[in-house]
């Protein structure tokens, strides 16, 4: 699978949208909880299991 780099707060944009792509919690960055609350990258990280 291929990794991109998305700010938080398009990241957060696209969300809202319905359309946040996938995270991969290990290579977040923690000033991105200024911008994205921490349950909504958890509810779509990569090895999240519904």
């Amino acid at each position: 699978m291929d990794r991109w780099c998305l700010c938080a707060s398009r990241w957060e944009e696209a969300r809202r949208a319905g359309v946040a792509p996938p995270v991969a919690l290990e290579a977040t960055h923690a000033a991105s909880l200024r911008y994205v609350q921490r349950e909504h990258l958890e509810t779509h990280a990569l090895d999240h299991s519904p």
